[in-house]
């Protein structure tokens, strides 16, 4: 079996908009004689728009016709048509995703750019997208050693750490390019944040005041030291923790950073020097290219440069959000596809029991949302025929309000389970509910999730991991 499918990514970023096409090859890895594994094999980026200036109607508003005019009009220079797309991403980032009629706007391009194409927004998965994009989880595998990308765009900087090809934490800060405007030789606008962290140091930081070259070099030098007190190359001052995006958390602790790749609209104004006028793109974007650059802590790691910087983000959307389920899946005919899952994460799975409470407990959090739910669950331990019928029983009686609810029954496992579990949870269900069990899929709690149409004979399916949670 071999399957090609089209994907879009499609980036609405602080300072720039733009469109990917990419295509997804499906085989089935498995011999004749054995359990297929389905598995991507192939991703190809066939059609890249140009880069445009994100549009805004003001400070606080984005141009939705103007967005939407860009992407039919991308659409049609590819020769693609939304029908002939079958996952992918249209995504809101950076300071953009703060604008009021961001959820609008995405729902009304999620519509435009294909039926099984999801809205996306949030920190954690901009990060993810971007190192994936620009190549970083295969960068530090093929050099067994650890890389963090810093994705600094307009309105924040997206940090994802790779240990040897494994993901081990991602970040996220206010701090970008285009969190200063200049037009005419004056400011024109300043983000509230790193007005502040200026002020903290002596520099006088205001809309209306002259754009002097020294004193915003100055105050880029200042975001590229957060930046390097972020990846714990400096000590963390008094200003660093309010500049985490949406209150959020610094990377973990872990093994030594030994290499850094930059990705984002600022990534080449840090890996060329830029003459001329600093103030050209209407911000600070190159001054702040130059203080990374010429940041000493920075300088301690070995810089690397990835395979897309200012696509990065958008190429990630294009081809790296769309996984497969594992080889042994179940799921009711007629049920699949659904969109938008939110994921319950069922805790304390050590026991038949801790995973009833944990559903029990969990549940009513998430059904008066008054739509479908995910459980995800690993399930490793539960291998043997006693104990999948333990944990079986365990996730109907936790999930009784589920089971008596109009929607189906959704199961995600990592361990590959899927088609046994699901097997003991449809025989405790009488075959009359609707169920859908898949395997080989991580997912935390706080995603959602998108199930497509089954592949293979209905041995697997393509799930898109997403997060639709916006800045505020």
């Amino acid at each position: 079996m071999r399957k090609v499918m089209l994907s879009v990514g499609v980036d609405i970023g602080t300072s720039t908009t733009q469109l990917v096409f990419s295509r997804l090859t499906m085989e089935n890895r498995a011999g004749s004689s054995l359990a297929p594994q389905v598995r991507i094999v192939g991703k190809e980026v066939v059609y890249r728009s140009p880069v445009y200036f994100t549009p805004l109607r003001s400070e606080d508003e984005i141009d939705a016709e103007e967005a939407a005019r860009i992407i039919r009009q991308e659409y049609r220079a590819a020769g693609v048509s939304p029908q002939e797309v079958e996952t992918g991403a249209v995504i809101i980032t950076g300071e953009t995703a703060r604008k009021r009629n961001a959820a609008g706007v995405l729902e009304q391009l999620s519509g435009l750019a294909g039926d099984f194409v999801v809205a996306a927004a949030g920190p954690a998965l901009e990060s993810v997208l971007s190192a994936r994009g620009a190549g970083i989880d295969r960068l530090s595998a093929s050099l067994g050693t650890t890389v963090v990308n810093l994705d600094i765009g307009g309105g924040t900087s997206n940090l994802a750490v790779y240990d040897c090809g494994e993901l081990r934490g991602v970040s996220c800060l206010d701090l970008g390019g285009r969190l200063v405007k200049v037009a005419q030789g004056r400011i024109t606008y300043v983000y509230p944040k790193l007005g502040a962290l200026a002020a903290a140091r002596g520099i006088r930081l205001e809309a209306g005041g002259a754009a002097d070259r020294a004193a915003l070099y100055r105050v880029c030098a200042l975001m590229a030291g957060q930046l390097a007190q972020a990846l714990r190359l400096e000590p963390r001052d008094g200003c660093h923790e309010g500049l985490y995006t949406n209150g959020g958390a610094p990377l973990p602790e872990g093994r030594p950073i030994r290499a850094v790749t930059f990705s984002g609209g600022v990534a080449d104004c840090i890996y060329q020097e830029n003459g001329g006028d600093c103030f050209r793109y209407g911000d600070i974007g190159v001054l702040l290219g130059q203080a990374v650059r010429e940041n000493a802590a920075l300088r301690t790691l070995k810089w690397l440069r990835p395979e897309e910087t200012i696509r990065a983000t958008v190429v990630g959307a294009g081809a790296h959000t769309t996984e497969v389920s594992g080889s042994t899946i179940r799921c009711s005919h007629g049920c699949l596809p659904l969109r938008d899952l939110p994921v319950l994460k069922v805790g304390e799975e050590a026991s038949p029991e801790g995973v009833e409470a944990s559903i029990r407990k969990q549940l009513p959090l998430y059904l008066p949302e008054g739509a479908p739910l995910a459980l995800a669950l690993h399930g490793g331990q539960y291998t043997g025929f006693a104990a999948l019928q333990g944990l079986a029983v365990a996730i109907v009686r936790g999930a009784d309000a589920l089971v008596k609810s109009a929607y189906p029954v959704v199961l995600v496992l990592e361990a590959d389970i899927g088609k046994a579990l699901g097997n003991a949870v449809n025989a405790l269900l009488g075959g009359g509910k609707a169920l859908v069990c898949i395997d080989g899929i991580r997912v935390q709690g706080g995603e959602y999730i998108d199930i497509g149409m089954p592949l293979a004979e209905g041995s697997a399916v393509p799930v898109v991991l997403k997060t639709l949670v916006f800045n505020t």
